[in-house]
Protein backbone atom coordinates (compact mmCIF):
# COMPACT_ATOMS: atom_id res chain seq x y z
CA UNK A 1 0.00 0.00 0.00
CA UNK A 2 1.19 3.51 -0.80
CA UNK A 3 0.55 6.87 0.84
CA UNK A 4 0.80 9.72 -1.65
CA UNK A 5 0.48 13.43 -0.86
CA UNK A 6 0.38 15.80 -3.82
CA UNK A 7 0.33 19.57 -3.47
CA UNK A 8 -1.21 19.40 -0.01
CA UNK A 9 -2.21 22.73 1.52
CA UNK A 10 -3.67 23.47 4.94
CA UNK A 11 -5.35 26.75 5.89
CA UNK A 12 -6.27 27.55 9.49
CA UNK A 13 -8.10 30.76 10.40
CA UNK A 14 -7.31 32.21 7.01
CA UNK A 15 -3.58 31.51 7.25
CA UNK A 16 -1.79 29.00 5.03
CA UNK A 17 0.28 26.82 7.36
CA UNK A 18 1.15 24.05 4.87
CA UNK A 19 1.80 24.99 1.28
CA UNK A 20 2.15 22.40 -1.48
CA UNK A 21 3.64 19.41 0.32
CA UNK A 22 4.47 16.34 -1.77
CA UNK A 23 5.25 13.05 -0.05
CA UNK A 24 5.41 9.44 -1.24
CA UNK A 25 5.59 6.48 1.13
CA UNK A 26 5.76 3.05 -0.50
CA UNK A 27 5.51 -0.45 0.94
CA UNK A 28 7.89 -1.05 3.87
CA UNK A 29 9.39 2.45 3.41
CA UNK A 30 10.84 4.45 6.29
CA UNK A 31 10.39 8.14 5.62
CA UNK A 32 11.26 10.97 7.97
CA UNK A 33 9.33 14.24 8.05
CA UNK A 34 11.66 16.74 9.69
CA UNK A 35 11.68 20.44 10.48
CA UNK A 36 11.73 22.94 13.30
CA UNK A 37 8.68 23.66 15.44
CA UNK A 38 6.01 25.35 13.33
CA UNK A 39 7.22 23.88 10.05
CA UNK A 40 3.93 22.06 9.47
CA UNK A 41 5.13 18.48 9.83
CA UNK A 42 2.61 17.43 12.53
CA UNK A 43 -0.26 19.22 10.78
CA UNK A 44 0.59 17.34 7.59
CA UNK A 45 0.40 14.04 9.49
CA UNK A 46 -2.89 14.96 11.14
CA UNK A 47 -4.34 15.85 7.74
CA UNK A 48 -3.73 12.28 6.56
CA UNK A 49 -6.08 10.89 9.20
CA UNK A 50 -8.57 13.76 9.19
CA UNK A 51 -7.58 14.87 12.69
CA UNK A 52 -7.05 18.58 12.03
CA UNK A 53 -8.92 21.09 14.22
CA UNK A 54 -12.39 22.21 13.21
CA UNK A 55 -12.29 24.92 10.58
CA UNK A 56 -9.04 23.75 8.98
CA UNK A 57 -9.24 23.54 5.18
CA UNK A 58 -7.18 20.96 3.29
CA UNK A 59 -6.39 21.14 -0.42
CA UNK A 60 -4.46 19.03 -2.89
CA UNK A 61 -4.61 15.25 -2.75
CA UNK A 62 -3.94 12.64 -0.06
CA UNK A 63 -4.30 9.11 -1.41
CA UNK A 64 -3.97 5.85 0.49
CA UNK A 65 -3.98 2.64 -1.51
CA UNK A 66 -5.57 4.60 -4.36
CA UNK A 67 -8.34 6.07 -2.22
CA UNK A 68 -8.67 9.83 -1.82
CA UNK A 69 -8.71 10.73 1.88
CA UNK A 70 -9.51 14.44 1.53
CA UNK A 71 -13.27 14.66 1.72
CA UNK A 72 -13.67 11.04 2.81
CA UNK A 73 -16.66 10.69 5.22
CA UNK A 74 -15.69 10.70 8.91
CA UNK A 75 -17.18 7.24 9.31
CA UNK A 76 -14.83 5.78 6.70
CA UNK A 77 -11.82 7.67 8.10
CA UNK A 78 -12.59 6.33 11.58
CA UNK A 79 -12.44 2.77 10.19
CA UNK A 80 -9.12 3.48 8.51
CA UNK A 81 -7.51 4.85 11.69
CA UNK A 82 -5.87 2.07 13.63
CA UNK A 83 -7.04 -0.59 11.20
CA UNK A 84 -4.90 0.49 8.22
CA UNK A 85 -2.95 3.49 9.52
CA UNK A 86 -1.80 3.75 13.14
CA UNK A 87 -0.52 6.89 14.86
CA UNK A 88 1.68 7.45 17.90
CA UNK A 89 1.73 10.93 19.39
CA UNK A 90 4.55 12.82 21.10
CA UNK A 91 2.82 12.84 24.48
CA UNK A 92 1.04 9.56 25.20
CA UNK A 93 -1.15 11.24 27.78
CA UNK A 94 -3.11 12.76 24.89
CA UNK A 95 -3.93 9.27 23.61
CA UNK A 96 -4.63 7.57 26.96
CA UNK A 97 -7.74 7.84 29.12
CA UNK A 98 -6.64 8.55 32.71
CA UNK A 99 -9.62 6.75 34.29
CA UNK A 100 -9.28 3.43 32.46
CA UNK A 101 -6.62 0.78 32.84
CA UNK A 102 -4.14 0.59 30.00
CA UNK A 103 -5.15 -3.00 29.30
CA UNK A 104 -8.77 -2.01 28.86
CA UNK A 105 -7.72 0.73 26.45
CA UNK A 106 -5.64 -1.65 24.33
CA UNK A 107 -8.50 -4.17 24.34
CA UNK A 108 -11.02 -1.51 23.31
CA UNK A 109 -8.85 -0.42 20.39
CA UNK A 110 -8.92 -4.04 19.19
CA UNK A 111 -12.70 -4.46 19.56
CA UNK A 112 -13.45 -1.13 17.83
CA UNK A 113 -11.70 -2.22 14.65
CA UNK A 114 -12.25 -5.97 14.70
CA UNK A 115 -15.86 -6.97 15.06
CA UNK A 116 -16.64 -10.30 16.62
CA UNK A 117 -13.73 -10.26 19.06
CA UNK A 118 -15.04 -11.01 22.55
CA UNK A 119 -14.02 -9.08 25.66
CA UNK A 120 -12.03 -12.08 26.91
CA UNK A 121 -10.22 -12.47 23.59
CA UNK A 122 -9.46 -8.75 23.44
CA UNK A 123 -8.11 -8.80 27.00
CA UNK A 124 -5.83 -11.75 26.23
CA UNK A 125 -4.59 -9.96 23.14
CA UNK A 126 -4.00 -6.79 25.17
CA UNK A 127 -1.63 -8.75 27.39
CA UNK A 128 0.12 -10.13 24.30
CA UNK A 129 0.47 -6.59 22.89
CA UNK A 130 1.92 -5.37 26.20
CA UNK A 131 4.45 -8.18 26.00
CA UNK A 132 5.23 -7.34 22.35
CA UNK A 133 6.15 -3.75 23.22
CA UNK A 134 8.44 -5.07 25.97
CA UNK A 135 6.50 -3.85 28.99
CA UNK A 136 7.60 -5.53 32.22
CA UNK A 137 5.12 -7.92 33.87
CA UNK A 138 2.52 -7.66 31.07
CA UNK A 139 -0.20 -9.45 33.08
CA UNK A 140 0.18 -6.97 35.91
CA UNK A 141 0.86 -3.77 34.02
CA UNK A 142 -2.34 -4.00 31.95
CA UNK A 143 -4.29 -3.55 35.19
CA UNK A 144 -2.63 -0.23 35.96
CA UNK A 145 -3.74 3.28 35.08
CA UNK A 146 -1.65 5.66 32.95
CA UNK A 147 -0.54 7.75 35.94
CA UNK A 148 0.96 4.62 37.52
CA UNK A 149 3.38 4.16 34.62
CA UNK A 150 6.57 5.96 33.64
CA UNK A 151 6.71 8.15 30.55
CA UNK A 152 8.50 5.44 28.59
CA UNK A 153 5.96 2.81 29.67
CA UNK A 154 3.05 5.06 28.64
CA UNK A 155 4.65 5.52 25.23
CA UNK A 156 4.94 1.74 24.87
CA UNK A 157 1.23 1.44 25.68
CA UNK A 158 0.45 4.06 23.02
CA UNK A 159 2.52 2.08 20.52
CA UNK A 160 0.68 -1.12 21.48
CA UNK A 161 -2.67 0.60 20.88
CA UNK A 162 -1.53 1.98 17.51
CA UNK A 163 -0.29 -1.41 16.30
CA UNK A 164 -2.81 -3.77 17.92
CA UNK A 165 -4.73 -4.22 14.65
CA UNK A 166 -1.56 -4.58 12.56
CA UNK A 167 -1.88 -1.45 10.36
CA UNK A 168 0.10 -1.21 7.14
CA UNK A 169 1.44 2.25 7.97
CA UNK A 170 2.58 3.79 11.25
CA UNK A 171 2.85 7.55 11.69
CA UNK A 172 5.03 8.35 14.72
CA UNK A 173 4.86 12.03 15.68
CA UNK A 174 7.93 12.89 17.77
CA UNK A 175 7.47 9.76 19.91
CA UNK A 176 10.80 10.14 21.75
CA UNK A 177 11.01 13.91 22.31
CA UNK A 178 9.73 13.92 25.90
CA UNK A 179 11.95 10.99 26.96
CA UNK A 180 15.51 10.87 28.27
CA UNK A 181 18.30 9.64 26.01
CA UNK A 182 18.33 6.07 27.33
CA UNK A 183 14.57 5.60 26.96
CA UNK A 184 14.71 7.28 23.54
CA UNK A 185 17.15 4.62 22.35
CA UNK A 186 14.92 1.84 23.71
CA UNK A 187 11.82 3.21 21.97
CA UNK A 188 13.70 3.62 18.67
CA UNK A 189 14.96 0.05 18.92
CA UNK A 190 11.43 -1.16 19.66
CA UNK A 191 10.00 0.70 16.65
CA UNK A 192 12.77 -0.73 14.45
CA UNK A 193 11.84 -4.23 15.56
CA UNK A 194 8.07 -3.82 15.20
CA UNK A 195 8.24 -2.14 11.80
CA UNK A 196 10.45 -4.96 10.52
CA UNK A 197 8.34 -7.67 12.18
CA UNK A 198 5.06 -6.42 10.71
CA UNK A 199 6.54 -5.33 7.38
CA UNK A 200 4.78 -1.98 7.68
CA UNK A 201 5.72 1.44 6.36
CA UNK A 202 6.78 4.22 8.70
CA UNK A 203 6.49 8.00 8.67
CA UNK A 204 8.65 9.32 11.51
CA UNK A 205 8.20 12.97 12.46
CA UNK A 206 10.92 14.81 14.36
CA UNK A 207 12.97 17.98 14.66
CA UNK A 208 16.08 15.94 15.52
CA UNK A 209 18.22 14.73 12.62
CA UNK A 210 20.32 12.62 14.99
CA UNK A 211 17.22 10.66 15.98
CA UNK A 212 15.97 10.42 12.40
CA UNK A 213 19.28 8.99 11.21
CA UNK A 214 18.68 5.99 13.49
CA UNK A 215 15.36 4.93 11.99
CA UNK A 216 14.66 6.41 8.53
CA UNK A 217 16.14 5.84 5.08
CA UNK A 218 14.56 8.85 3.35
CA UNK A 219 13.63 12.33 4.52
CA UNK A 220 11.47 15.29 3.61
CA UNK A 221 12.59 18.59 5.14
CA UNK A 222 9.96 21.25 5.86
CA UNK A 223 10.26 24.96 6.60
CA UNK A 224 7.21 27.17 7.25
CA UNK A 225 4.93 24.66 5.58
CA UNK A 226 7.00 24.09 2.44
CA UNK A 227 9.27 21.26 1.35
CA UNK A 228 12.81 22.63 1.03
CA UNK A 229 14.64 19.37 0.42
CA UNK A 230 13.86 15.68 0.00
CA UNK A 231 15.71 12.49 -0.82
CA UNK A 232 17.70 9.60 0.65
CA UNK A 233 18.72 10.48 4.20
CA UNK A 234 22.29 9.39 3.55
CA UNK A 235 22.56 12.00 0.78
CA UNK A 236 21.05 14.74 2.93
CA UNK A 237 23.50 13.97 5.72
CA UNK A 238 26.49 13.91 3.38
CA UNK A 239 25.67 17.00 1.33
CA UNK A 240 22.71 19.01 2.64
CA UNK A 241 21.59 21.51 0.00
CA UNK A 242 19.20 23.75 1.94
CA UNK A 243 20.16 26.07 4.83
CA UNK A 244 17.45 24.40 6.93
CA UNK A 245 18.98 20.94 6.52
CA UNK A 246 22.44 22.36 7.18
CA UNK A 247 21.22 23.90 10.44
CA UNK A 248 19.54 20.63 11.48
CA UNK A 249 22.79 18.79 10.74
CA UNK A 250 24.79 21.22 12.89
CA UNK A 251 22.34 20.73 15.75
CA UNK A 252 22.52 16.94 15.35
CA UNK A 253 26.32 16.99 15.37
CA UNK A 254 26.37 19.12 18.51
CA UNK A 255 23.96 16.70 20.21
CA UNK A 256 25.98 13.66 19.24
CA UNK A 257 29.26 14.98 20.57
CA UNK A 258 28.32 16.92 23.68
CA UNK A 259 28.73 15.17 27.06
CA UNK A 260 25.78 12.83 27.57
CA UNK A 261 24.97 12.77 23.87
CA UNK A 262 24.38 9.67 21.75
CA UNK A 263 27.94 9.23 20.44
Amino acid sequence: MTLSLTGVTIDIAGHRVVDGVDLEVGDAARVGLIGESGSGKSLTALAVLGLLPDGARVGGSIRWDGRELIGMPDRDLARLRGDEIGMVFQEPQTALNPIRTVGRQIAESIRIHQRGVSRAEAWARAIDEARRVRLPDPEGIVRRYPHQLSGGQRQRVAIAMALACRPRLLIADEPTTALDVTIQAEILDLLHHLVDEDGMSLVFITHDLAVLSQIATDAVVLETGRVVEAGPLRTLLRSPASPVTQALLRDATATLWRPGGRA
